[in-house]
């Protein structure tokens, strides 16, 4: 039994030590991903989701995002864009410009899985606005509206 524990840490280990740089993420984005955040603004929106998470006030997911989007709940919206494949949640770019929700994508669902507070990866986040992490909401809120939108 605590040979099956030193593996799963050893493995722990190797996948912390291999993390991957914002060009090498960049690489696996899919073509749906526009507008792409910075990697200043993707990390300003890690942490956001970080804090908005440790307040339980996020939605995960796509089904989850889409049913409470159409119920009218406002906040941002972040994808992951590497998911694969895009039509899991291609219509979910749509339905935001519908409701005048700001959006963004950010290069991997890992890492926007992980500054949920969570082990699986997740492709979308919405992030309700909160007057615990005002201020850090609403630079992204500034950031994310600025950045120009698809054709």
């Amino acid at each position: 039994m605590t040979k099956v524990k030193k593996e799963k840490n050893c493995d722990e280990e190797d996948t912390a030590v291999t993390e991957k740089s914002y060009v090498e993420l960049i690489a696996n984005i899919n073509p749906i991903a526009n507008p792409l955040a910075s990697r200043k603004l993707s990390k300003k929106l890690y942490k956001c989701v970080k804090k908005a998470a440790k307040v339980k006030n996020i939605r995960r997911g796509v089904k989850e995002v889409q049913k409470f989007i159409n119920k009218g709940e406002t906040g941002i919206v972040v994808f992951a864009g590497d998911t694969l494949p895009i039509e899991v949640y291609c219509h979910l770019p749509i339905l935001c410009e519908d409701k005048n929700l700001p959006y963004a994508y950010v290069p991997s669902k890992v890492d926007l899985g992980s500054s949920a507070g969570s082990k699986r990866p997740t492709c979308v986040i919405l992030i309700k606005p909160h007057a615990d992490y005002k201020q850090a909401y609403d630079e992204c809120m500034e950031d994310v509206s600025s950045l120009p939108k698809p054709i």
